[in-house]
């Protein structure tokens, strides 16, 4: 229901977002009957489409071509899912999105190599743009996300670290990839350097609040709304901004350390969810967020007005106060 009435908000770009839609289920084909299956099997298990509506929107404030900005739009997307696919072979996940993982539904080998497919597939498409500048980006994007990965890998299970490890770690997980989606569909069609900075910024701000509010959500929702086991990020040793807030209390922070790093019935997980949930960790957590999102709609007042800023103000928001 919720992704339905965010689709609504950009209800405008359909036409578009379909034919991208069909790009990416061009971009995963293959003579591999073993990868065609693993990669639809991610594609179809649908997903938010946040990067190339970002990448469209931004788009609007230049030369608008459906053409080139599909170019990056279907790389920027292909990029998130091959990381999707690499992010649940190390939490060990069994279910995204409602829906058995590549590694839950093959083997891990298979979700690895389904991953690197996709990701080769994201750079072969994004040489059909010739901009070295535009390649310059995409390619630090891929470095700090894959630091961002070994990073979290290293932080697991450690609740003593610090908010700006966190911070630090959610920027290359998510808002620099974002961030890129916005700045590179600004380049493609030609917006100015000014108009492109605030384009990137605003990316990274919304980005990052987008995190927040995932990190949150997995405590205050339900595993049926969540598609997998609430608290998830907790049992995978993911020590997330809720966690990081709720640690202050000593009661709690005792509770965390003793359920840390074992296997936990799922009684005992629930009640990890529920104190989580009943702190003040959540509502701190919230007001971090928003401040993210003030910063972000700051971005878009030095915008030129016109129906992209609405668009993109209304996406803001939604990301910002979601409740899936």
């Amino acid at each position: 229901m919720e992704k339905m009435k965010l689709k609504l908000l950009y209800s405008d770009l359909r036409p578009e977002l379909e034919m991208i839609e069909k790009e990416l289920e061009q971009a995963v084909d293959s003579q591999s009957l073993l990868l065609n299956d693993a990669s639809l099997h991610l594609l179809q298990a649908g997903g938010k489409r946040i990067r190339p509506v970002f990448v469209l929107l931004a788009g609007k404030f230049g030369n608008y071509n459906i053409d080139v900005m599909k170019r990056v739009a279907v790389p920027l997307e292909l990029i998130h899912m091959a990381s999707l696919v690499h992010d649940d072979v190390i939490d060990d996940s069994e279910i995204r999105r409602g829906q058995p993982t590549v590694k839950a539904q093959w083997n891990n080998s298979v979700a690895m190599y389904t991953g690197d497919f996709i990701l080769a597939r994201a750079l072969e498409q994004i040489t059909e743009i010739e901009s070295p500048r535009v390649h310059e980006i995409l390619s630090k994007t891929l470095i700090e996300v894959c630091r961002g990965e070994i990073i979290q890998i290293k932080d697991k299970y450690k609740l003593d670290q610090n908010l700006r490890d966190y911070f630090r770690r959610i920027k290359r997980k998510t808002a620099l990839l974002i961030s890129s989606s916005c700045e590179l569909g600004a380049l493609v069609s030609g917006t100015d350097e000014k108009t492109a900075a605030h384009l990137r910024r605003f990316g990274y701000f919304i980005g990052m609040s987008f995190q927040i509010i995932d990190d949150i959500l997995d405590f205050t929702s339900t595993d049926e709304e969540l598609g997998k086991p609430a608290g998830s990020d907790f049992i995978q040793g993911n020590i997330t901004l809720p966690i990081l807030c709720a640690r202050k209390d000593p009661e709690i922070y005792t509770m965390l350390k003793a359920n840390l790093n074992r296997d936990l019935s799922n009684e005992e997980r629930l009640t990890v969810v529920r104190t989580i949930r009943n702190s003040s960790a959540i509502e701190e957590a919230k007001a971090m967020s928003e401040r993210y999102l003030e910063k972000a709609l700051r971005e878009l007042s030095f915008l030129p007005k016109g129906q992209a800023v609405k668009t993109m103000r209304k996406i803001a928001f939604f990301i910002g106060k979601r409740n899936f």
